[in-house]
């Protein structure tokens, strides 16, 4: 970097500030936070990389999960902009900044509007803002350029060159199916048509809250990715441009200077297992498990003898669904449960009812407990499928409880080590979904062990639809 020969310190602060992002956090610091020092780390240093890529052109499509204490939102929607129009000369962009709530995004509309504004800027700076476009929600300089804030289930109208989303889920609405599938479809229906052109860029930055969020989308659509975990663990960081990450020991802090040991234990204890794999790890759910710790199911190569099974089922819907029809078999003996067998199909009613029928043939004498939801159709799905199973032993029973009520018993036996598992091609599948359960895409195989597990662990004849030929054996 060539710095100005004479005695002109703002030209050298203009210098230093242009040739790096990082420089100019630094220096525009004490604007945003006058009373807090600033705490500097690799892992700020590492988003600053990043930024610069998307502005130099090299990325155009970015997602950053980072812990608390790595200013995320303060980096990428307030400083990152001022430092383009500013420093880099580009008071053309425009950008959209968009987050669950509005607030979030005015938030960071504000602080960012504040720093253009403030004399230090100005000073080096004066980028003009135009007096009939300067608001909390919007501001425009006299280059054309401007700051937007919306909310994201609203991004309507405007266009950007660069659509910043920062945390497009609230915590409750990733926990909800329809919420979550309304964020998705937002992201991947009204968020690409905001970008300007082929140049424009989009850069997300949140915490995981669930296996099918944003995140997880834009992988798939081949974002470019910096993921850094509070906590470090092997393969878990990724970084697309600058320095890999440092650390090399299991467990070893982010950002001890800001974050010590002490306070990520507490903060961890506050959170409980999932939100901190979400908030600090930045997986959908703990390596270890949640609310299953399937690490504590021994894999048999064979079962005991003399075995009585029941098989609980999850009925999906319809095939246009995506959910998965799921039927679970399992026995107890001497204190263990084990586990047998898992069938799993995604298909149309057709294809559920054949399954059903036709692992009830395979179960032989095998109890078959089946879920009726309520209303005229389950009755009748009940009514017609009970003809199918004529000859064997089941019932259907309506489902009491949310999800994870209905779990919590069968997850207790898991976690205290007393489930085994006969080695199968279905092995890997259940694990994955006991380890993010409740929030993983899936819940099918769940559900329907689940089931089985109450019916086994209850024996009970009432409501039981039971052949006449099977019943006293």
């Amino acid at each position: 970097m060539n710095l100005p020969k004479h005695h002109d310190l703002a030209a050298i602060e203009r210098a230093l500030c242009a040739a790096s992002l990082a420089d100019f956090v630094k220096q525009a610091w004490h604007v945003l936070e006058p009373a807090t020092p600033l705490m500097w780390g690799w892992a700020v240093q590492s988003i600053c990389d990043h930024l610069e890529a998307v502005t130099d052109g090299r990325i155009k499509r970015l997602l950053i999960n980072v812990p608390p204490g790595s200013m995320k939102s303060l980096l990428v929607s307030v400083l990152w902009p001022a430092w383009e129009w500013g420093p880099k000369g580009r008071p053309e962009l425009r950008y959209m900044g968009t987050a669950h709530k509005q607030d979030l995004a005015v938030r960071d509309s504000t602080k960012c509007r504040r720093l253009i504004q403030s004399d230090w800027y100005q000073s080096l700076w004066p980028v003009v803002l135009t007096g009939d476009q300067n608001a909390k929600t919007k501001f425009e300089n006299d280059s054309t350029g401007f700051r937007e804030a919306v909310a994201f289930t609203s991004m309507t109208g405007s266009r950007a060159d660069r659509v910043i989303l920062d945390d497009p889920h609230s915590v409750d609405g990733a926990k909800s199916p329809a919420m979550l599938a309304a964020d998705i479809e937002t992201f991947r229906e009204a968020l690409p048509s905001r970008v300007n052109n082929a140049d424009s860029a989009i850069v997300i930055v949140m915490q995981r809250l669930h296996e099918e969020d944003v995140s997880a989308v834009a992988l798939k659509l081949g974002y470019e990715h910096l993921k850094i975990p509070m906590r470090w663990e092997p393969d878990e960081s990724h970084h697309a441009v600058g320095d890999p990450d440092p650390r090399t020991t299991p467990g070893e802090l982010m950002f001890p200077e800001r974050f010590d040991e002490n306070q990520v234990r507490a903060l961890e204890l506050s959170l409980g297992d999932y939100a901190a794999a979400g908030q600090l790890q930045q997986r959908p759910a703990p390596r270890q498990g949640g609310m299953f710790k399937p690490g504590m199911i021994e894999i048999v190569e064979a079962l005991p003898a003399g075995l009585s099974f029941t098989r609980g089922w999850d009925l999906a819907a319809s095939k246009d669904s995506g959910d998965w029809t799921a039927g679970g078999k399992l026995a107890m003996k001497d204190g263990i449960t084990y586990i047998a067998d898992v069938k799993r199909e995604r298909g149309s009613p057709d294809d559920v009812e054949r399954l059903v029928v036709q692992t009830a043939q395979t179960d032989g004498v095998t109890f078959q407990s089946l879920p009726q939801d309520p209303g005229q159709a389950g009755k009748a799905q009940a009514a017609y499928l009970s003809k199918k199973l004529q000859g064997r032993s089941f019932e259907f029973t309506p489902e009491t409880g949310d999800k994870a009520t209905r779990a919590s018993p069968f997850a207790a036996q898991v976690n205290a080590g007393n489930v085994k598992m006969l080695r199968a091609d279905w092995n890997d599948a259940l694990i994955h979904e006991m380890r993010v359960f409740p929030m993983g895409k899936n819940d099918d195989q769940i559900d329907a062990l689940s089931r089985a597990y109450n019916k086994a662990s209850k024996p009970q004849t009432i409501g039981l639809m039971v052949p006449k030929r099977l019943q006293g054996r």
